[in-house]
């Protein structure tokens, strides 16, 4: 963001209550947006995010959406301030179950894709009628959605599609002002790795060049930039967040 520009309208940030989804609501709040949030389960942590922006002074509120069913994300693009307008959307929600590729079953499958993929479909779908003509759209996805990974073929394969979509519909709306891009974070110390051991973090840690894990404040910033004035010509990118690990 240019320094000294607060920007102004509203950010949807789908799963902004936790991880990177929560660095982000934090970041555009920041930086002068009104925030709408949405979480599926953990009601506490988007109520804490919430809680702090308030302490701020920053209109916001958390709405409760399971972004696979269509039902209750008919009910987001009903709220009156997605109706009245939407300028920033944050693609950000996701699940994420190991198991090995090569035991992965078909539900299992199917369930990743209907949340990651085919629900980040919706909300856009949703939200679509209220997009400002200048929107900025950004998805994010995973490295692993471009080189895969052994323990998550599932979620692999949603992230992956994610890309494709995304680059498909820049293409498409870009001539209306719109701008689709995408962040590709690599090994961000949110949930998804709390639960390795001392070991396992440490060689997560040899494994990337900036010796240490990513935080997703990082990831946030780069979301920043998508949603802000330096990034106006960048159109169906794939940014990759990732410490050097990955370098396609």
């Amino acid at each position: 963001m240019m320094e000294g520009i607060l920007m102004s309208g509203l950010a949807v940030i789908t799963g902004g209550g936790r991880g990177i989804g929560a660095a982000t609501s934090r970041r555009l709040a920041a930086d002068g947006y009104r925030v709408l949030l949405t979480y599926a389960k953990d009601s506490q942590s988007a109520e804490n995010v919430i809680s702090d922006l308030r302490a701020k002074d920053v209109d916001c509120v958390a709405v409760k959406v399971d972004c696979s069913a269509p039902e209750e994300v008919f009910v987001l693009a009903d709220h009156p301030w997605c109706t009245a307008g939407v300028d920033v959307l944050v693609l950000n929600h996701a699940m994420y179950e190991r198991s090995q590729a090569a035991e992965l079953s078909a539900a299992a499958l199917e369930r990743t894709m209907s949340v990651n993929f085919t629900g980040s479909f919706l909300v856009w779908k949703a939200l679509s009628p209220h997009l400002a003509d200048d929107a900025r759209i950004i998805v994010v996805g995973s490295q692993m959605g471009i080189k895969g990974t052994p323990t998550g073929a599932d979620y692999s394969a949603s992230k992956g599609a994610l890309h494709a979509w995304a680059r498909s519909l820049a293409l498409d709306v870009a001539e209306r002002g719109q701008r689709v891009n995408v962040v590709a974070p690599g090994t961000i110390d949110t949930d998804i790795v709390a639960d390795d051991s001392k070991e396992r973090r440490r060689q997560r840690t040899r494994e990337i060049p900036l010796a240490r894990l990513g935080l997703p404040e990082e990831v946030a910033g780069v979301i920043s930039f998508l949603a802000g004035p330096d990034s106006t010509y960048l159109v169906g990118s794939i940014i990759h967040v990732n410490g050097g690990l990955f370098r396609p």
